[in-house]
């Protein structure tokens, strides 16, 4: 009974002697994770000498004692397994509150420096102004380098200031040549040319084998070549196979005119080598900025009035909004300027003014969609043989896809035939051998005749009867292009069919169409074409040069071309034609007709010719 009341007694006093350790470990447990460790070490000790102690006591005292200990170290495990947790959130927490620390430094350092370059811009500013208001006008660069900050920073501040008002700037453009880090190497050790003459000269007078001279760096072996081969300082003997030098010395001029770039003068390299260091050789750039020279503006004031963006419920309670400098809104981009739109060109202005006149004068406009022609319909129906000048590669473009067409009728085409090698009704013809396959080939049509030649021999089927017609298109020529000449322009024709038309008729029509175009004065001299019997060249007088200048042809068409389209023999066709070109130039006071359009067509002067030219005002 006594040893079994001191066991109790023992054992009472372990689980206090656990409780307490457990509760001291639990306390330190919060501080350090080592200690947390200890922990699990000294209960795994508690459990193993419990088991030790209750080994030598009896059954039943060892059974309770086994339940009572199994309690104390479930309940010392559920505890080391909270701290555990604790420990992990506690560290958890501490990281996150380290984050955001580090968060707000940051944060702090930004607006730091945001505010320090505002103040700086404020500074810069307050100096520009002063300056500005005691020199009269300073230069941005200038100021720029007198504060060693950077030009771009400055510009930003004047335009800001010219935004407001406060001063006017004008701009200038500035530039200059830097040498590529290729060229300092050039200027350092010579330029690739001058090292592969100086390799090839020293091996002798047989030279270098292009193998070996190969095997040298690829900016001597290919660059340095070609750029000696150019020069006439290397050749290649093919005998040998080999790199030989042509001339005994050589001058380094490549390296030369790099160092005078570097020494500033520039003024002193021949243009065209310049224009090859920078363009081809790519070994100098040219940089380009602007620098701007600020002046007093209209609102000039040492301090820059704050605008205010917004008007507000309190400026409206408290009355700020009538001593407040509101800032203009732009509602829409580019408002105030002149809305885009598209404008006539001048070309267009004088086509349009001349199918007006034609149309009241009564004519009909004809079809003139077709671009490509056969020779028959352009040359062999107007009864132009085929070895004429005209007809060579030299003043005509002819079709490569396809090559041949011809759709006239076979029966007309015999009546031309028969035309042009033995003639008929009065005429002897050319006397040679037509040829089929040259009336075949395909061209770019060189005058609008040939549509009127269809328009004629299509009345002649559909049953004569009188017409006048009319054609405004382009027509293609092979002409080399100069100041009057193209190579594609456009062509007027005029066209009246009836019967007893003669030359006076010609002369009155021709007289009632230039006058609706304002020139009043106008001429004839006799003339030859190969079509037209009897012809005439028009013309008239230009009072802005003060002299006759030619305008047009005209002529009667010849019996030898309408009889084998079937029109009767006392009809005759008048006719007469112009460019549109040359009498737009007259109107519009252009002497070069590449100024009229194409590549060096100026598009502000489209924009701003007159509405009513010369001539056509009534």
């Amino acid at each position: 009974a006594k040893q079994s009341s001191q066991d109790g007694t023992s054992s009472h006093l372990r689980a206090q002697k656990e409780a307490g350790v457990a509760f001291v470990l639990s306390s330190f447990a919060r501080k350090s994770s080592a200690i947390l460790s200890l922990c699990i070490f000294l209960a795994g000790h508690f459990q193993s000498h419990r088991k030790s102690n209750t080994s030598s006591v009896m059954g039943a005292k060892q059974s309770s004692q086994d339940d009572a200990g199994r309690e104390n170290l479930d309940a010392l495990k559920e505890e080391i397994e909270r701290l555990r947790k604790a420990l992990s959130e506690e560290e958890e927490r501490k990281k996150k509150t380290t984050r955001e620390e580090e968060d707000k430094k940051t944060t702090s350092k930004t607006t730091l420096s945001a505010t320090t370059l505002q103040v700086d811009d404020r500074e810069l500013e307050k100096r520009l102004l002063l300056q500005t208001q005691s020199d009269g006008e300073v230069d941005s660069a200038s100021f720029a380098s007198q504060h060693e900050v950077d030009p771009k920073r400055i510009v930003g501040i004047i335009k800001s200031l010219a935004a407001s008002n406060v001063v006017v700037f004008s701009e200038t453009d500035k530039n200059t040549l830097n040498l590529t880090e290729e060229a300092m190497s050039f200027i350092e050790n010579g330029s690739p040319e001058a090292r592969a003459f100086d390799f090839v000269k020293s091996k002798g007078k047989n030279g270098v084998s292009l193998p070996e001279f190969k095997k040298l760096e690829k900016t001597i072996s290919e660059v340095g070549f070609k750029q000696a081969m150019q020069q006439k300082w290397l050749a290649m003997d093919k005998a040998t196979n080999s790199v030989v030098a042509k001339v005994e010395e050589i001058t380094d001029t490549c390296r030369t005119y790099l160092r005078m770039i570097k020494e500033g003068k520039k003024e002193e390299v021949p243009a065209k080598e310049l224009d090859a260091l920078i363009k081809k050789r790519k070994l100098a750039k040219v940089e380009t900025w602007k620098e701007y020279a600020v002046k007093r503006g209209p609102e000039f004031a040492l301090e820059r009035k704050k605008l205010e963006h917004d008007l507000t419920k309190e400026m409206l309670a408290n009355g700020a909004w009538k001593t407040a400098t509101f800032k203009e809104y732009t509602l829409v981009p580019g408002a105030g300027n002149i809305p885009a739109s598209g404008h006539v060109h001048p070309l267009l202005k004088v086509r349009r003014a001349f199918r007006e006149i034609f149309l009241q004068l009564g004519f009909s406009e004809m079809p003139t969609n077709n671009f490509v022609e056969s020779g028959f319909w352009n040359f062999d129906t107007l009864i132009q043989p085929q070895q004429h000048p005209a007809r060579d590669s030299h003043d005509t473009f002819f079709m490569k896809t396809p090559a041949k067409a011809n759709f006239a009728p076979e029966e007309y085409v015999e009546k031309v035939k028969k035309m042009h090698e033995v003639g008929g009704h009065g005429s002897v013809g050319h006397n040679y051998a037509w040829k089929r396959e040259e009336a075949d080939k395909n061209i770019l049509r060189t005058h609008t005749t040939a549509v009127s030649a269809r328009m004629l021999h299509k009345l002649a089927e559909d049953g004569f009867k009188p017409c006048k017609l009319f054609s405004i298109d382009r027509v293609f020529r092979n002409e080399a292009v100069d100041r009057t000449h193209l190579a594609e322009f456009h062509q007027v024709e005029g066209v009246v069919c009836d019967k007893g038309l003669t030359l006076g008729d010609l002369i009155g029509v021709i007289r009632q169409f230039f006058a609706q175009l304002g020139m009043t004065q106008v001429r004839f001299k006799p003339a030859f074409n190969p079509y037209t019997e009897p012809s005439m060249e028009i013309f008239a007088f230009h009072p802005m040069l003060g002299k006759w200048v030619e305008v047009g042809n005209s002529g009667m068409f010849r019996p030898e071309m309408l009889l084998p389209m079937g029109l009767p023999e006392d009809v005759s066709v008048i006719a007469w034609g112009l460019s549109l070109e040359r009498p737009t130039m007259i109107m519009f006071g252009i002497d070069n007709i590449r100024d009229l359009f194409g590549s060096k067509m100026q598009l502000q002067s489209v924009k701003n010719n007159q509405l009513c030219p010369l001539g056509l005002e009534k």
